[in-house]
């Protein structure tokens, strides 16, 4: 992999949900190294998911170590910084030698659907900048507190991944602002922990890290560490943020009317705010550039769902991969599929409603529809209701998009791809490099390099652009059209939704 031989090197992590990646990137953005390991995942019961927290460390170690090794001897010489991104409102409990007590619970576990409804309120949204949702650690906090208070309170740290993976290469109790918002407990437009939270959670202030700026460096990385990576010299670790707001720095996303989208297992999209900003249609993060905001549209159910429909509906030998020939039959259906419509809530709904016990449906079937029509119909629900929360993102933010940065495997598909163009009405650019995220946690790493003024100038230097796909204006007035028949279903169907509950509590469908 070619490079810029008078650039110094860093290193960014990507430590996600399934694995850890680690890139080593010059000052034009280039990938001269790379190394990954994968992670496990723990399901001891229904809608349980953990992970044992030394598997972050391990991972990252081990990724970091095998990009390092790829490298030449004059190249390792050059690397000056670290900054690992993470997967966000994932957390551990752990004692004073950072060991932890019990597993770690992550994102995407729902055992705090009950305490979801007992504390969330439009308080605590407007205060934390997150609606009421299992997502938030928040609720799982307060979860242990009901189930396991002996262990929370015994707990001498509660960290996220970066607090975790901080203390492993520095030995110190530290957090960026931009990760530690994850865990649910910040007066968001302070930006800092919240005693108000933090009481209704069950928790001390000694049990939490102390804050510094993203983009800043948090310290050196133990030399017994980076001799390990195979490198003689000293590294800083530089503080850096959750991964979707790392994929907006990766993208080149800085501007207010400048959108990342992730086409990815979910849908997640958002834009930077200079301001704290609240509104059902998106949560509040804090931004990998100090002191600013990433408001973020989140759709869980994305690729995943396209996938499942491949899986369970396509042909089995594929196991749920790209099907080629369904591509091109649906590729072949008139948009709009002639007013069938997809409500694409199999994994609940996140943006706007924030309803987790809202399920999916298709609406309008009939002999006449077959795999090809429902498959396409499954591609525009996703892209419609995309379109509707990035429309409700510009009415709050008053600036309209003129730029949407596209990355996710969800991107190669032609045909999705144009559908979410004419859906949003707004040119989709891709984003060349693979590892996004990454790519983000590079962008602060070499701002903290001084290879930049700042960690805006390098995002904009080191993201690398691909084409862009037009929205046809036709389809777009017609995409329109079936949002607004989309638009209705959820509000006719909340009731629905919570009767199938209540029946599914008692009667569950066992497999």
């Amino acid at each position: 992999m070619s490079s810029n031989s008078d650039s110094p090197l860093v290193i960014g992590v990507d430590s996600s949900t399934t694995s850890t990646k680690a890139i080593v990137v010059d000052r034009d953005g280039n990938v001269v190294a790379e190394g990954r390991a994968d992670l496990e995942m723990l399901t001891p019961r229904v809608d349980f998911y953990e992970q044992d927290p030394r598997e972050w460390w391990r991972t990252t170690n081990e990724a970091i170590t095998q990009a390092v090794g790829a490298l030449g001897t004059a190249d390792r010489a050059r690397i000056s910084h670290v900054c690992c991104t993470i997967q966000r409102q994932s957390f551990a409990l752990v004692d004073t030698q950072g060991s932890p007590l019990r597993p770690g619970i992550l994102w995407l576990d729902g055992r705090a659907t009950e305490q979801v409804r007992r504390l969330g309120s439009e308080e605590l949204h407007v205060l934390s900048g997150f609606q009421p949702d299992v997502t938030p650690s928040f609720y799982k906090i307060a979860w242990l507190h009901d189930h396991e208070r002996e262990t929370l309170e015994k707990a001498a740290r509660i960290v996220g991944v970066h607090a975790y993976l901080a203390y492993a290469m520095t030995g110190q109790w530290i957090d960026s602002k931009g990760a530690a918002d994850s865990l649910g407990l910040f007066d968001m437009s302070r930006q800092d922990w919240s005693d108000q939270l933090l009481e209704m959670a069950g928790l001390r202030r000694d049990q939490l890290c102390d804050l510094v700026e993203p983009g800043s460096v948090m310290g050196t990385v133990s030399p017994e560490i980076t001799t390990g990576w195979g490198l003689d010299q000293k590294v800083e670790l530089v503080a850096s943020c959750g991964d979707g707001q790392a994929a907006a720095l990766g993208a080149g996303a800085i501007g207010p009317d400048e959108a990342y989208l992730n086409m990815g297992t979910a849908l997640v999209a958002g834009v930077h705010s200079p301001s704290y900003e609240h509104a059902d249609v998106f949560r509040t993060d804090a931004a990998g550039i100090p002191g600013h905001y990433v408001l973020e549209i989140v759709q869980n159910s994305g690729a995943y769902l396209a996938g499942w429909f491949r899986d369970k509906l396509g042909r089995p030998e594929l196991g749920g991969t790209p099907d080629p020939e369904l591509e091109r039959a649906a590729s072949a259906v008139p948009a709009g599929c002639g007013g069938l419509v997809t409500l694409p809530y199999w994994n609940a709904v996140q943006s706007p409603h924030w309803d987790p016990i809202a399920r999916g449906a298709f609406v309008g079937l009939a002999g006449a529809h077959d795999r090809a029509v429902m498959y396409r119909s499954v591609l525009e629900g996703l892209s419609l209701a995309m379109a509707r929360n990035l429309k409700g993102l510009q009415e709050t933010t008053g600036v309209p998009l003129t730029s949407i940065r596209v990355v996710g495997g969800g991107q190669r598909s032609p045909l999705w791809r144009q559908i979410m163009t004419d859906a949003c009405g707004v040119p989709l650019t891709e984003v060349k490099q693979s590892e996004v995220s990454a790519m983000g946690a590079s962008v602060m790493a070499m701002a903290a390099a001084g290879a930049y003024g700042s960690v805006e100038e390098a995002a904009s230097a080191m993201a690398q652009l691909g084409e862009a796909s037009e929205p046809n204006e036709d389809l777009h007035e017609l995409y329109g059209e079936l949002a607004a028949v989309q638009e209705k279903l959820y509000p006719a169907l909340r009731e629905v939704f919570e009767a199938q509950y209540a029946f599914s509590q008692k009667h569950p469908l066992h497999h």
